[in-house]
């Protein structure tokens, strides 16, 4: 067996550009490569402390890989541990839940939205100990 040094997601979309505030502004998150397709953008790499994000349009998917551009959108979920579950809210505050704020049997205090690409992101903040996975 070989290490696995990094997992990243790669979100797939129709369009990047509506989905940047959401990454960037009220998450943090550094736009550090882009790549155009025509006149809009087709791929970017997100990054914010150590973790990795990436978006990638439809057109994009089909133009480099036309075997994956049939591949299912929206279906994505996204895991994402944070240190403080009050932050997030506050930086998405207005943007709808898709459930009510809640602490999980597995010890999470979570809040979970769908991205403006329509992918549900669930953030959690656990206490000092973390569960078995």
């Amino acid at each position: 067996m070989t290490e696995i040094r990094k997992i990243t997601p790669i979100i797939f979309v129709e369009a990047i550009e509506p989905c940047l505030p959401f990454w960037v502004d009220r998450l943090g998150f550094e736009k550090t490569a882009e790549v155009p397709h025509g006149d809009r953008l087709g791929f970017v790499i997100l990054t914010r402390d150590g973790t990795e994000v990436m978006l990638q349009t439809r057109a994009s998917v089909a133009d480099d890989v036309p075997s994956l551009a049939g591949t299912p959108m929206k279906g994505t979920i996204l895991f994402i541990e944070v240190a403080s579950a009050d932050a997030i809210e506050a930086a998405l505050a207005g943007i709808e839940s898709v459930i009510p704020r809640r602490k999980t049997f597995y010890g999470a205090d979570e809040i979970v939205v769908r991205e403006p690409a329509g992918n549900t992101v669930i953030f959690a903040e656990f206490a000092t100990t973390q569960p078995q996975r």
